[in-house]
């Protein structure tokens, strides 16, 4: 690590293994601060995340045409493929340097969110994937929930608050992969400076340098977990929920230098959403006189979400 980007100091390491008395207090200093912390100790089988980074880098080593195949053109990439240097961030003029698939949760026919969540894609190779993702969406759901639950009791709720305000959420993990940049177009970023759309986003793969936050005086600051660890930030649909209280934090994946820009990156992070039809209403604990309610006017988390997806350039 350079000089310039030493590591956050509010940045911190949880354990979940922790007295869940003291959780709670933890996660909610580490976001007020930095919108980030680092958590350990998450219950996940390393053997399934192995088997997983396995899958996603033989799923991106598929020929270009192959992928493509499992594209769903005006689908917003919300299932499937999406092809490198679709994503933009928010403001940004230039697409981001990455490629993508999706997988979202499968709902039963005749669900009535159905018609806000597609159903899966799932590729003919590699041998296993549906089987692996599957129970990989499930176990980063679960320790999102198990985050949410200490979240609603900082909060000055009930620990089950966000149960049903997350059942048969529209939750998305995403495997992602940052090609090799040698041949990269002057300005452009792996992923460019923005915030997560989501509640909260619990990412795999963070080990490999790259990502960044940006600090509260403007600094750009580089995340570094340990091996194994997740990396959990606050989306704008928290930070809209509790009137900042919580903040959304700006980050960015920036470019290798180096022998490193002639390696491929990999990152899965799961982006935890409320159901479609949950309307995002300021919670009044997170009003006073101090911090007025900034959004007076509730909205649908779908209707929140197509919004930001048109800002990024994924539905017209």
């Amino acid at each position: 690590m350079s000089p310039e980007t030493p590591v956050v100091p509010s940045l911190r390491v949880i354990s979940l293994a922790d007295d869940a008395a003291s959780l709670p207090a933890a996660f909610a200093d580490s976001f007020a601060q930095s919108g980030f912390a680092m958590v350990i100790d998450h219950g996940i089988d390393p053997a399934l995340v192995a088997r997983g980074w396995e899958l996603t880098t033989r799923l991106f080593a598929l020929p270009d045409a192959h992928k493509r195949h499992w594209h769903i053109a005006g689908g917003g990439g919300a299932r499937g493929y999406t092809p490198f240097g679709t994503e933009i961030a928010k403001g940004a003029d230039m697409h981001d340097l990455k490629e993508f698939w999706h997988v979202g949760r499968d709902l039963a026919p005749g669900h009535p969110l159905t018609a806000t969540m597609a159903p899966n894609v799932w590729p003919d190779q590699p041998e296993g994937f549906q089987e692996t993702f599957r129970a990989l969406y499930a176990a980063l759901d679960a320790v999102g929930a198990r985050v949410l639950s200490h979240l609603a009791i900082a909060l000055g709720l009930p620990a089950g608050w966000f149960a049903p305000a997350i059942a048969d959420g529209n939750s998305v993990l995403r495997l992602l992969h940052y090609p090799p940049i040698a041949d990269a177009p002057a300005g452009a970023i792996r992923a460019g400076a923005h915030e997560d759309i989501n509640l909260i986003t619990l990412l795999l793969g963070a080990e490999e340098a790259g990502l960044e936050l940006l600090t509260r005086d403007g600094q750009w600051q580089e995340v570094t977990p340990p091996p194994g660890a997740l990396v959990i930030n606050i989306g704008d649909m928290l930070q809209r929920l509790t009137n900042h209280v919580l903040p959304s934090t700006t980050h960015r994946v920036r470019n290798p230098v180096g022998t490193r820009s002639a390696f491929s990156r990999y990152s899965m992070p799961f982006f935890l959403h409320l159901r479609s039809d949950f309307v995002i209403r300021t919670l009044p604990g997170c009003v006073t006189p101090a911090n007025p309610d900034r959004y007076p006017e509730p909205i649908t988390a779908d209707a929140y979400l197509q919004q930001r997806l048109r800002e990024i350039g994924l539905i017209a």
